[in-house]
């Protein structure tokens, strides 16, 4: 992939930490020019230590703002001259009851996870026509499947599926590819940072990460379903498993979900 990806500028949201970090990694490796952005300067400025002779440009910007968007698509093609890939990868997720929510949790969630890619896709598109390049966007199961205790997070990610599979066939003449993602569960840290009912960072990651596929892994196979022009790729057995029952046997499917989310009537996942 490193002749494919050498010299192309890609750009990142989110790319400071879990998923979006390893691809930023991964594109640097490949000689590709990076673009990214977080909400963060002191991780920003990590990375660029990190990276110190690579074709690296970083704004802090929070993409559920236009105007950061538009600062961080601007400076981008300012620095480099136009785009090529545009992965909108930055998210948050959420934890709590839809009884017990403050709905003010689901708004934020649709800010950033929906909006933040509606806003860097639009600002970007003429670039990404112009050089007949890729979008992508890091999805999830929650895209598919609701998900108890994710009411937002779910919205937020069936709304990205909608969004891009409208473009893709709106830019089929326009020969620009479009891809979404569902990594399944990835050892990202997308946990630590989610916020619960209330809109708060929540106290404890109920999932064990240990056992997920890595977030190097997860950047390694959508750079290579981005060179391959895959329409969407579900990357866990699990995740497949998933998405087949509840197209097929969506009754079963609510049971299995609500048997792994619940014990004792309590959400636990």
């Amino acid at each position: 992939m490193n002749e494919y990806y050498k010299d192309k500028v890609v750009v990142v949201t989110g790319g400071t930490d879990g998923i979006g970090r390893a691809l930023v990694d991964v594109l640097l490796r490949f000689g590709a020019k990076v673009a990214t952005c977080g909400r963060n300067h002191d991780k920003l400025y990590a990375l660029q230590a990190a990276h110190p002779s690579s074709f690296l440009h970083t704004l802090v910007a929070d993409v559920s703002a236009e105007a950061d968007c538009q600062r961080f698509i601007s400076s981008t093609v300012e620095v480099f001259g136009g785009i090529d890939v545009l992965i909108n990868n930055a998210g948050i997720s959420m934890r709590g009851l839809f009884k017990d929510l403050d709905v003010a949790v689901i708004k934020q969630l649709m800010d950033i996870n929906f909006y933040g890619a509606v806003y860097c896709t639009k600002l970007a598109l003429p670039w990404l026509i112009q050089s007949k390049g890729s979008i992508v966007g890091i999805s999830s199961i929650a895209g598919y499947r609701g998900l108890p205790g994710r009411t937002g997070y779910s919205s937020s990610k069936f709304a990205l599926q909608g969004f891009l599979e409208c473009l893709m066939t709106e830019l089929r003449d326009d020969q620009v590819h479009v891809m979404w993602v569902s990594p399944g569960f990835t050892a990202s840290g997308i946990r630590d940072n989610a916020l619960n009912d209330k809109g708060e960072k929540q106290k404890e990651n109920p999932m064990d990460e240990g056992k997920m596929m890595t977030a190097a892994e997860v950047a390694i196979r959508i750079l290579k379903a981005v060179k391959n022009k895959k329409r969407t790729i579900v990357m866990t057995a699990t995740g497949k498993e998933t998405v087949f029952l509840n197209k097929f046997f969506p009754s079963l499917a609510d049971k299995l979900v609500h048997k792994f989310y619940f014990k004792n009537k309590e959400l636990i996942k």
